[in-house]
């Protein structure tokens, strides 16, 4: 803290006095006025900056304003409640303020009689949550120390940026694409373009993930999913565990530091706010190449963590307001897992969700949102689940949202499982796990399966259909980032997370993942042969199957994590995609590329209502068992054919998957109006024989097929 000779304290008065520090943007002569309460953050107007800061329990907010890398403020303003507080907003208008100037807040109560409640540290300067950057970390993985302060990574303290953020769009706009009509694919803004072998020249970065777009472009997916970039400490690890040479990063991003800025040392130009620039194009590049860009947003913790975690930002602010706390221990409610649960029907709390989401489709042009653990959403403010959360209403009938994809993980970590129930009227898709763990349990071999599997590859009816419910609600996915690989999935059943350090006490333990015989790496070439095949598979059943699909990136090269199904914390080539290709990896995405083109090329695989169950040949959704019309439901089986019939331009398709480990001979409904069949996909055969390119399927005249062990088919007529 600085002396009382060293203070600048002021209140509707002009301060003065020269600074070595001081920078255009922060004169040496400021003056400073009431403000207003509204917008909350920090408002640049034409001679200076508008500062407003929600706080009802503080009694005493002090403004401070750096220069940049500096660790002492060039000034510090004594907010007077009499004339800057109205009702819980404290606010500020500085005159010689621009740009580029640094801030923070000092926040403090007096008498604080329950400080286990009412978390204020005034020793600590706190983040402005509507900040929409912030300094402090612009380096990945680089300690940041200011001059006049030793480098202490424990003290780690980010401050808001003062921003000008006007960009030149040139006319981007939506690309108002339906979720139905969707391939998503999920990555990692830094992993992706990490590893030498990426090629790009800003590996790790918004730009080069622009570098990487023509794949992207190539493979066909339509929308990319991106793990978290709000801003986070990629420190956090080394700063609050405090593990001697501990190597471990944040690298997934699950615990922001703001709901406003972008991770800073994503962008190749960190410093000074650029970040906000480098995203935009990133968005801008994106949109130019046909594809959307869906944040994953975390509103349901903060990197504040527990009792002893640090005091960053809304713990030093307003504790009670912020998170989920018992009114009299200050003990936080966990129910994500993480120490702390962010109060998301508060109304204060709302607001500051409802902005950030209009922020970032306004501002920064995205798409839309999958919500992290957002079943924490549907908590009151005493963490007891409701009926109708008023956050979950308000997004989901907020005008600005109207036309932004909306997605859930219907569940947190305590619990609380709505895959199908999730509130909204509709608006919200929802990772359909059920999804996820029923194919992966078929294509194993599991009995007891083939009931379950036919409704997710219908689009779960059973838990979408009525009322407003439709097939693109289902996000269908095997793999996400959390979790094995496609690759891990069929080489490991026991996860490998040693390298985490928590002894394998984190991750998923039941991952209804096969080994295929052989526990890991092998030189086995029969093993590695099943692998491939039940690789494809997985895929196969996944992007010909109604709803909307979603690929973990890096499967479609058969990316490995060496068993590792939670590597939150692996900055390195464990998590990093490797471009380096062998003829494995070029197939298997040789594969992923033609499904994705045929399901483009059939909407029959994409339709906007469920289709309705009927018996061949009439036109609608039949099952059928190796007898026509005579699906096997029993618990021992473990096959099932299903023919989808539209009109007579649509055409129809008929798929089989066998888990069975003989072959089966599946007897075949005639083609619909004088059409024929053609093979598209049988992953029983060697590549490329194994899925035909568009305008190359193979005519096929027989009355049934020999479907081979663990394996599936698609005929097609059109």
């Amino acid at each position: 803290m600085l002396s009382s000779k060293e203070r600048r304290t002021m209140g509707s008065v002009t301060a003065s006095g020269k600074s070595p520090q001081s920078q255009g943007f922060l004169a040496d002569e400021i003056r400073v006025s009431k403000g207003d309460p509204a917008p909350f953050g920090a408002t640049v107007l034409r001679t200076g900056v508008n500062f407003a800061l929600y706080s009802r329990n503080a009694t005493s907010v002090t403004l401070e304003l750096f220069a940049s890398a500096v660790e002492k403020p060039v000034h510090e303003i004594r907010l007077d409640p009499a004339e800057h507080r109205t009702g819980d907003v404290w606010h500020v208008f500085v005159e010689g303020v621009g740009p580029g100037a640094r801030y923070g807040y000092r926040v403090d109560r007096a008498p604080n009689e329950n400080s286990a409640v009412h978390r204020y540290d005034p020793t600590r300067l706190v983040l402005d949550p509507f900040a929409l950057a912030i300094t402090g970390s612009p380096i990945w993985g680089t300690p940041y120390a200011r001059r006049g302060l030793d480098q202490d990574i424990e003290r780690f303290t980010p401050r808001g940026l003062v921003v000008d953020d006007e960009f030149d769009w040139e006319g981007d706009r939506p690309l108002g694409r339906s979720l139905g009509a969707s391939v998503i694919y999920e990555l990692h803004v830094r992993g992706f373009t990490r590893h030498q072998s990426s090629g790009v020249e800003s590996p790790g970065t918004y730009e080069g993930l622009i570098e990487k777009i023509p794949y992207l472009v190539g493979l066909g997916v339509t929308t990319v999913e991106l793990l978290p970039v709000f801003e986070f400490d990629d420190l956090e690890y080394r700063r609050v565990i405090r593990v001697p040479r501990d190597e471990r990063m944040n690298f997934w991003g699950y615990s922001p530091l703001s709901f406003f800025s972008p991770k800073a040392s994503y962008a190749r130009e960190s410093r000074d706010g650029a970040s906000l620039t480098s995203f935009k194009r990133l968005v801008k590049a994106l949109h130019a190449a046909g594809i959307e860009v869906i944040l994953d947003v975390v509103f349901n913790h903060t990197a504040e963590g527990n009792a002893t975690g640090p005091t960053l930002s809304f713990r030093g602010i307003d504790n009670s307001t912020y998170y989920i706390v018992d009114d009299e221990s200050g003990e936080y409610v966990n129910c994500s897992g993480c120490g702390n649960t962010v109060n998301c029907n508060h109304p204060v709390v709302a607001d500051l969700i409802l902005d950030s989401l209009r922020y970032w489709v306004c501002e920064m042009h995205v798409d839309g949102f999958r919500f992290d653990l957002a079943s924490i959403l549907c908590r009151g403010t005493d963490g007891e689940p409701l009926e109708r959360p008023p956050v979950i209403e308000r997004i989901a009938a907020d005008p600005v949202l109207a036309d932004t994809k909306l997605v859930a993980e219907a569940w947190d970590a305590v619990g609380l499982y709505q895959v199908g129930s999730f509130p909204g009227q509709g608006r919200f898709a929802e990772w359909n796990g059920k999804f996820r763990d029923d194919v992966r349990r078929f294509v194993r071999g599991d009995v007891g399966m083939v009931s379950a599997l036919a409704s997710r590859m219908r689009g779960s009816p059973d838990l979408y259909e009525g009322d407003s419910g439709r097939p693109w609600h289902s996000i269908n996915f095997v793999t996400c980032h959390d979790g094995f690989t496609l690759r891990d999935l069929v080489s490991y059943e026991e996860k490998r997370n040693d390298a985490n350090g928590e002894e394998s006490r984190d991750g998923e333990s039941v991952n209804h993942g096969w080994n295929c015989g052989f526990e890991g790496p092998t030189a086995d070439a029969g093993i590695s042969a099943l692998r491939l095949r039940q690789m494809k598979n997985l895929l196969s059943i996944l992007l010909l199957s109604h709803g909307t699909p979603m690929i973990l990136g890096g499967d479609e090269h058969g990316r490995t994590q060496r068993g590792n199904n939670n590597a939150y914390c692996q900055d390195n080539e464990l998590s990093w995609i490797d471009w380096h290709s062998d003829a494995e990896g070029e197939d298997l995405e040789r594969f992923v590329r033609t499904l994705i083109r045929w399901r483009e090329l059939l909407p029959l695989l994409r339709p906007s209502e469920f289709v309705a169950e009927s018996v061949s040949p009439t036109p609608g959704f039949t099952f059928h068992g190796v007898e026509l019309g005579r699906p096997d439901w029993l618990h021992e089986s473990r096959s099932l054919a299903i023919e989808v019939r539209g009109s007579p331009a649509e055409g129809a398709y008929w798929i089989a998957v066998s888990a069975h480990v003989e072959t089966l001979d599946f007897a075949l409904p005639a083609a619909p109006g004088g059409k024929s069949w053609s093979r598209v996909v049988d992953t029983s055969l060697e590549s490329p024989l194994d899925l035909r390119e568009p305008g190359e399927a193979e005519p096929y005249e027989k009355e049934s097929y020999r479907v081979a062990e663990r394996s599936v088919v698609m005929l097609v007529a059109r």
